[in-house]
């Protein structure tokens, strides 16, 4: 799979114990993602944060949280990130779903690397 040009990233922050289904949302959603044939997708903790409740989930010794929160990040075409949003919709209880277009400049899976105009081994 490659994708170039325009592409769109979809950002959606849970909380660490929301469930789906008797497993992490968090790894509910990237399973769904990755079933859906997105191009990728990464999972984050978060230090400290809060959200619609302003309840402050944080790392801090004094307040130590249980409910850290998570951001799930993925980049694919327009189209295809779309397709998967209700489905996510119904996932995310709560929460934030985020979208905004990118510019994609690389996606290799090999770790190729291409060759530029100052690489030795280029040949002119």
């Amino acid at each position: 799979m490659r994708i170039e040009g325009q592409g769109m990233l979809a950002r959606i922050y849970v909380g660490e114990r929301d469930q789906w289904h008797g497993q992490p949302l968090f790894q509910a959603i990237v399973r769904v993602l990755r079933e859906r044939g997105m191009a990728g997708a990464s999972s984050f903790l978060g230090m400290e944060g809060f959200g619609a409740s302003a309840h402050l989930h944080t790392t801090r010794i004094l307040s130590l949280s249980q409910d850290l929160p998570v951001l799930i990040e993925f980049v694919d075409t327009e189209e295809k990130v779309r397709a998967v949003l209700p489905e996510l919709d119904l996932m995310v209880k709560d929460g934030l779903i985020t979208l905004e277009r990118v510019e994609v400049i690389a996606y290799r899976a090999d770790g190729a690397v291409r060759a530029g105009p100052d690489d030795p081994t280029t040949s002119t």
